[in-house]
């Protein structure tokens, strides 16, 4: 149910029942209602369709009600960072885009997709695990980035790598 919920499908729904209620009433001869429904409910209506176009929904985060409990205990960046890809987003191709075409692991056609993220503790020491869909970016290519990961989001951070039995995913966990 949430994943309907989107910003972009409530724009939508909006300006079609705009527009149908402006269309009822100029049929019904109510063209008080008519002009203003139907005038503003099409361009929300086609707003609502070019938003949808553009949409990436937000990551699946693991426990969130223990990130909420923690947010003292880890670097602002990385809170700030878990915030961004936890929403809805627009206009981009993958969430961390930006970044990851700063880092040279980035692919036009097929990116690398970020699926989940949660907060972990692995040997008395706190991390985010990052889980990835790898598509056309070799997982050699992160390997060789591994020391500019560790202090692109925040620095000092300590990074390793799991791929998962298929190679076609991996998960990134920063140890904080």
């Amino acid at each position: 149910m949430k994943k309907y919920l989107s910003p972009a499908n409530i724009i939508t729904v909006a300006g079609g029942v705009l527009a149908f209620i402006g269309m009822t009433a100029y049929f019904t001869e109510s063209v008080n209602l008519s002009v203003p429904t139907f005038f503003y409910g099409v361009p929300i209506l086609l707003i609502g369709l070019g938003l949808k176009t553009s949409e990436i929904p937000p990551v699946k985060l693991v426990n969130r009600n223990d990130f909420k409990k923690n947010k003292f205990n880890r670097p602002k960046e990385l809170t700030e960072l878990v915030r961004d890809v936890t929403r809805w987003r627009y206009g981009i191709k993958a969430h961390l885009e930006s970044s990851l075409e700063a880092l040279n692991l980035w692919n036009e056609d097929n990116p690398p997709q970020l699926k989940e993220i949660e907060e972990i503790t692995k040997e008395e020491k706190n991390g985010f695990k990052m889980h990835f869909e790898i598509n056309d970016v070799p997982f050699e290519q992160w390997i060789d980035k591994q020391e500019r990961l560790n202090r692109f989001f925040v620095k000092g951070l300590e990074s390793e790598f799991i791929i998962n039995d298929n190679e076609k995913e991996f998960d990134l966990i920063f140890f904080y």
